[in-house]
């Protein structure tokens, strides 16, 4: 199946570096990211999930439960964390998910054939509290992800979910956003108490609003 923007995430059960996951439990009610990665003991893949460990405590200011997968068994999975954590002087404490039949791989589209029949490519997936997928990236397994640009995301997208607001190119967490086009201007100044700026008429800044 392919998944699209606004897809309800499936559900499923699966074998983790953890133990076994209900992938809905271990969400909760919080957000989430999945995301595959095409080996165990690869280097990008290494640097990929150290980092991602570094920034738990990001991760769970913003109310985000990480959860990773490959093609690889168990054992490998919780072997290879080890090497992780003694490479990139971290501690991996989300779960890594073990797709050694690829049920998860396929039901979220994770394996492109035309990349390898096998491997799942870099894809990552940010699923809000009521299950809806609302980011997808993939990139191909030579190239590593952008870890700061995914925490980017998220804070806009939650941003969004809580104000009437859409945020510019580049934007960064405490920057002005924009007025959305559905939204007049002479609404958007008794929405706005900090203000309104009009460039043109479809294009308008104002404070971000929760800062």
């Amino acid at each position: 199946m392919s998944i699209k923007l606004g897809d309800t995430a499936p559900n499923f059960q699966a074998e983790s570096s953890v133990g076994d996951i209900n992938f809905y439990n271990y969400l909760g009610d919080s957000w989430g990211i999945l995301f595959s990665h095409p080996a165990d003991y690869t280097p990008v893949c290494t640097t990929e999930l150290g980092y991602t460990a570094k920034l738990q405590s990001e991760f769970d200011a913003r109310g985000t439960k990480v959860i990773a997968l490959s093609v690889d068994g168990v054992e490998d999975h919780q072997n290879w964390v080890k090497d992780i954590n003694e490479t990139q002087n971290t501690n991996v404490r989300f779960p890594i998910i073990a797709d050694k039949d690829r049920k998860v791989s396929e039901l979220y589209d994770f394996i492109h054939p035309n990349a390898s029949v096998t491997a799942t490519v870099r894809s990552l997936l940010i699923i809000d509290p009521s299950k809806k997928v609302r980011l997808i990236i993939t990139y191909p397994a030579s190239t590593g992800r952008n870890f700061d640009e995914i925490l980017r995301v998220l804070d806009s997208l939650q941003l969004v979910d809580n104000y009437r607001v859409a945020t510019p190119v580049n934007w960064e967490n405490g920057e002005d956003v924009i007025v959305p086009p559905t939204i007049s201007t002479e609404e958007a100044r008794k929405i706005f108490p900090k203000g309104v700026t009009e460039i043109k008429p479809y294009l308008r800044y104002t404070p971000q609003p929760n800062t």
